[in-house]
């Protein structure tokens, strides 16, 4: 049990120093060490239906889709693309349909579903994270300010729900997690906003409560989400890159859920203000 605590311990300081140390060099530091994040957690979702009875997916036709709609997307950021591009990506998401007339697989509507489920789940995070990097100019970088909430939430859950936690939030799908420790995690998510929006970012303290408000729920939702994922594939951990954690997807599982609706949030603030 030490052991893997330290290992955890040890994995998950050199995971924020290379996450938070890219955000605060440059959008295109960023842009690369998510980059590999996404094609990683791209590979880990389709490996999901590796052994599966039913689905059978093409897990590489549907990462090099993936990657071709991300570069797209992020050049398009970048000003590196015009965004008429934006075009190509209707006819590469039907792309994907021609597979399945040659597959003759037994299910080729349930097939398609999850390759254009997997690029949306986990593209479609990833790029907006770079986005909303690319266009802040705040003196807290808007996306760090999120993911220290999101591992505030987390954190504070599982603390406050060890102490605390008597009643079961959602025994079917993840029998640890307590309403003791879910309240926790959002009144420390709600004081950290408060504090960026105070004395870090200042002048922002409502955007920031409400940011807390829609990311602790989130982060919440998304831990869920991926539970049920691996709970109804008899799946333990998504991957081993990141020892102590499991894979990409065990360590992005809050943010994938999350990173939409801050996006959302920030874009309507950005232009509100």
């Amino acid at each position: 049990m030490i052991s893997n605590l330290s290992q955890r311990m040890i994995t998950g300081a050199l995971f924020g120093t290379v996450v938070i140390g890219s955000m605060l060099l440059n959008p295109y530091a960023f842009a690369i060490v998510f980059s590999f994040f996404m094609i990683v957690g791209l590979w880990e979702f389709y490996q999901f239906f590796k052994q599966h009875e039913i689905v059978q997916v093409s897990k590489e036709i549907g990462i090099f889709i993936g990657i071709f709609i991300y570069v797209l997307l992020v050049g398009i950021s970048f000003e590196w693309f015009s965004v008429i591009s934006l075009a190509l990506i209707f006819p590469l998401f039907f792309t994907l349909i021609l597979n399945e007339l040659w597959a003759k697989h037994a299910h080729p509507l349930l097939n398609i579903s999850v390759l254009v489920f997997g690029i949306i789940y986990i593209v479609g995070p990833f790029y907006l994270s770079i986005d909303l990097h690319v266009r802040d100019t705040s003196p807290l970088p808007k996306v760090l300010g999120m993911f220290l909430l999101i591992w505030t939430n987390d954190s504070m859950a599982y603390f406050t729900g060890r102490i605390f936690g008597k009643r079961k939030l959602f025994e079917r799908i993840s029998p640890k997690k307590t309403w003791e420790g879910t309240i926790g995690g959002i009144v420390f998510t709600l004081l950290l906003g408060l504090i960026i929006g105070t004395y870090i970012n200042k002048g922002e303290a409502f955007f920031w409560l409400v940011s807390a408000l829609i990311i602790a729920p989130g982060a919440i939702f998304g831990d869920l989400l991926e539970s049920l994922f691996k709970r109804s594939l008899q799946i333990k951990d998504s991957g081993k890159i990141l020892p102590g954690h499991g894979g990409v997807l065990d360590r992005f599982d809050a943010a994938l859920f999350t990173i939409p609706f801050f996006y959302c949030w920030s874009i309507i603030y950005l232009y509100w203000k």
